[in-house]
């Protein structure tokens, strides 16, 4: 049964790693979508005052996922909401969610309107291997992506070469890496200060570095997969965003044996590669991934 959110101090505390639905995440035609994150220190009150600033401005929470670690003093949230955006013009919903932030000194408060707000522009980083490219591509050309990619770049070996489709680096919100073969240096990634996706063909932390599907067939591994983590200096050892497994009992009916060379057991590894990819840009554009600790995500 629909529940309206429930207007109760302490209700962090309450809720900690669940999930509350309300009802239909399609809004009224009238109506608009929004999305709002919230990442500060754990506090009496923070999902009263969320819902309250929604709220008072008219609008109605339709999902919202909570999460408070054991034995951490910090709070997660998402929330999907609906608003009249007469009554609640997208610069004074800034200007509450800023409030609200400030009040409770939070990490992260990012607030999203998909309708309304500009898509996220992406350069996609690529090898000679180009099924996650082209699958990124046909997506984004699909619409099934909620972001415009504005960059390739290919790197084959000991040359490269790119595609600039309209924007430049500093315009990039984030970078997706199709199997790029040349490791980003500490200083790049500075410099760069935005995230970077990857795509790694193994079920990290196995088989790190390179030639890893390599790697697990020479392991006799009888299950393979495929990682999407941030890019960090350490080689394959950022937080995971998504990982996807192929096994019999799975939807994902895929299964490595004796019987299998290099060459199958690499294309039947593909498909996750695109899936597991797909998943993670969709996930980060969504506003469904936190930080959470040093090496971690909260995925919601």
């Amino acid at each position: 049964m629909a529940r309206r959110f429930p207007r109760v101090m302490g209700l962090a505390k309450m809720c900690s790693n669940r999930k509350i639905s309300f009802k239909s995440l399609d809004p009224p035609s009238s109506l608009t979508h929004g999305i709002h994150i919230f990442h500060c220190p754990d506090a009496v009150g923070i999902v009263a005052k969320l819902s309250e600033c929604i709220a008072s401005r008219g609008g109605n929470i339709l999902a919202a996922d909570v999460f408070v670690p054991e034995n951490k003093q910090v709070f997660y949230s998402r929330s999907d909401f609906v608003f009249d955006p007469v009554k609640w013009p997208r610069v004074q919903m800034e200007e509450d969610f800023l409030k609200l932030s400030q009040t409770f000194n939070a990490i992260r408060s990012v607030v999203r309107v998909p309708a309304l707000d500009p898509k996220y522009k992406i350069a996609v980083l690529a090898s000679k291997q180009d099924h996650c490219l082209v699958d990124l591509l046909h997506g984004w050309q699909d619409g099934r992506f909620p972001v415009d990619i504005t960059c390739v770049i290919r790197d084959f070996d000991d040359w490269a070469y790119s595609l600039n489709l309209g924007a430049s680096g500093k315009n990039w919100l984030f970078s997706a890496i199709d199997l790029y073969a040349k490791i980003l240096s500490g200083n790049f990634l500075r410099s760069y200060g935005n995230d970077i996706i990857n795509i790694h063909h193994g079920l990290l932390p196995s088989f790190k570095g390179g030639s890893p599907s390599k790697q697990a067939f020479e392991a006799g591994v009888k299950l393979i997969g495929a990682t999407s983590h941030f890019v960090t200096e350490e080689l394959d050892a950022g937080p995971i965003i998504e990982q996807m497994v192929s096994i019999q009992s799975f939807i994902l009916v895929e299964r490595v044996s004796h019987r299998d060379n290099l060459q199958s057991f690499v294309q039947k590894s593909e498909n996750l590669e695109k899936q597991c990819l797909s998943k993670a840009i969709r996930s980060y554009c969504e506003l469904r991934v936190l930080p959470y600790e040093e090496n971690k995500t909260v995925v919601f």
